[in-house]
């Protein structure tokens, strides 16, 4: 791989604080642009606009997703505006690409009733159980992302006020509020759960495995995946699955979009605008439901 990715690497994790997960996307589809442009004979680091526009048909010819080819191409301008701005190129020759167009698929959600069953099937008292239902509490009655539940420490909750502050993508912090439900399985959790699993170690994490050390990522999967099926649900349901619940279902209890945004940590509002969609057809519903001159009430 190129120094001059490799300099763009350092300067998004460093600088710009991207998680490691994050990085290691760009470094793919980074190494996935420069293997289809070496075969050409092109330095990715050194390509004109027209060899950035053949690369933007290769992608359309993959026929990936619109959200997949978005990403790519997202990778390679934000690498040729750090060359530009580091002095390493007098042009940008990705300033003119634009991402395809087409219907991005709209994040699902699952029912109140749903999540409700996940949660309820960790009724016991063990340490296990109690740490697995703060887990789908704070997944979904703060719509924290699986990263955020990983890094999450003691110190960033706070019971008696009622929040937690997790740190999200870029190192950015938020408050969150805590509902009852998740403030009473937090408090169980930590009162009760996570002394027996930390035994004596001094792992700063939250949320701590049986033996003791911090939760993976897949492990938080397989928490989230387990309680579906103890719970009976035909659908398969992951960690973020119940963070696009959280933000539906506040839109569609009339929260505003604005404080969705600051609730899931979206730097942009249009990240979280997307939501709006699947609102719309809540809506829409309603109307056809209530509506006298609704098609289904004629």
């Amino acid at each position: 791989m190129d120094d001059r990715i490799y300099s763009f690497l350092d300067f998004i994790a460093l600088e710009k604080s991207l998680s490691p997960r994050t990085v290691e996307a760009y470094a793919r589809d980074l190494g996935q642009a420069e293997a289809v442009l070496a075969s050409r004979g092109v330095d990715l680091a050194d390509a004109t606009r027209e060899d950035l526009t053949e690369y933007e048909r290769h992608l359309a010819g993959l026929g990936l997703a619109v959200r997949s080819s978005r990403r790519k191409l997202s990778a390679v301008r934000s690498f040729f505006r750090f060359l530009a701005r580091e002095g390493m190129r007098k042009d940008d020759p990705a300033s003119l690409l634009r991402p395809p167009k087409g219907r991005m698929s709209l994040p699902s959600a699952v029912s109140v009733e749903a999540v409700t069953a996940m949660i309820e099937v960790w009724k016991d008292a063990d340490p296990l159980s109690l740490r697995n239902r703060a887990i789908l509490e704070l997944a979904y009655g703060c719509g924290l992302r699986e990263s955020e539940l990983i890094d999450l420490t003691p110190d960033r909750v706070f019971l008696g006020d009622s929040y937690v502050r997790p740190c999200g993508k870029g190192g950015r912090e938020r408050i969150v509020p805590l509902g009852g439900p998740a403030r009473r399985a937090l408090a169980r959790y930590l009162d009760e759960a996570r002394p027996a699993l930390a035994r004596r170690r001094t792992f700063p994490n939250l949320f701590l495995s049986f033996r003791g050390r911090p939760l993976s990522r897949m492990s938080i999967w397989e928490i989230v995946e387990r309680s579906a099926v103890l719970a009976g649900l035909p659908e398969k349901v992951h960690p973020h699955l119940l963070r696009h619940s959280f933000a539906t279902h506040l839109l569609e209890g009339g929260a505003d979009l604005r404080v969705v945004q600051e609730l899931l940590g979206h730097a942009d509002i249009r990240t979280t605008e997307i939501y709006t969609n699947i609102d719309r057809t809540h809506l829409s519903e309603v109307m056809d439901d209530c509506h006298p001159r609704s098609e289904r009430r004629r």
